[in-house]
């Protein structure tokens, strides 16, 4: 079991909610709501309801939903950072390195016991379906002077970093980087409800075809483009 601490800008709430049981129990719940609803559907209201709480008890830790989107993908994309840092913590070859990469990012719903308050398994299909909604918006560059998708930006120049030892000459590792974590997201989308729109396929539950496309689109263009 893995205890880790999750480190969000603290601009994206108003208060902690992985300090405190009622927090936590917002976390877990949004997640379960949000997953089984939509995020269009989804509202404090009904999170209240779930819960046996208020909405006011909710606003004192967001200022609204869309806050608690950015909030939720952002502690996924921290989440996979992390498991990016540990499994090619002794790694030495880059080639093996950008494949655990690429293995992170189709499979990061790995649960870990030690965060019992959230599901990464439903949080992965929130990411999946709802992720782009959080930075597709007219608030978009405030938000990010104000430092709402720094995780994300983290994640990426984690991946680029990674990149760069495989090919230092590559002018585009970031485009590179937030491309794989785009394309694997779209793709899982895609095979599940638009399939016309991809070439891979889940089958019983496999991912092992998506990965196979992102090592595809990785390697080609590190090899290919100088």
């Amino acid at each position: 079991m893995i205890a880790i601490q999750i480190k969000l800008n603290s601009n994206l709430f108003i208060r902690d909610p992985q300090e405190t049981k009622l927090g936590k129990k917002i976390i877990q719940y949004s997640i379960v709501l949000i997953e089984k609803l939509g995020f269009e559907k989804f509202t404090f209201k009904k999170l209240a309801t779930e819960i046996l709480s208020t909405e006011a008890s909710i606003y004192r830790y967001f200022k609204n939903k869309h806050e608690l989107l950015i909030y939720l993908v952002s502690w996924y994309w921290e989440w996979m950072k992390f498991q990016i840092e540990y499994n090619t913590m002794n790694i030495i070859e880059a080639d093996k390195k950008l494949k655990i990469v690429l293995s992170v990012l189709v499979e990061s719903s790995q649960t870990n016991p030690a965060i019992g308050y959230v599901d990464e398994n439903l949080l992965h299909n929130i990411v999946v379906s709802e992720s782009s909604k959080a930075y597709h918006t007219k608030t978009v560059d405030k938000e990010n002077t104000d430092g709402y998708f720094t995780n994300y930006k983290d994640l990426c120049e984690c991946i680029s970093n990674i990149i760069l030892e495989i090919n230092k000459n590559y002018h585009y590792p970031h485009a590179l980087a937030s491309s794989l974590i785009e394309m694997a997201n779209n793709n899982i989308y895609f095979a599940e409800h638009l399939p016309s729109l991809t070439d891979v396929k889940i089958k019983e539950g496999s991912l092992e075809d998506i990965k196979r496309l992102l090592e595809h689109f990785a390697f080609s263009s590190l090899r290919v483009i100088k």
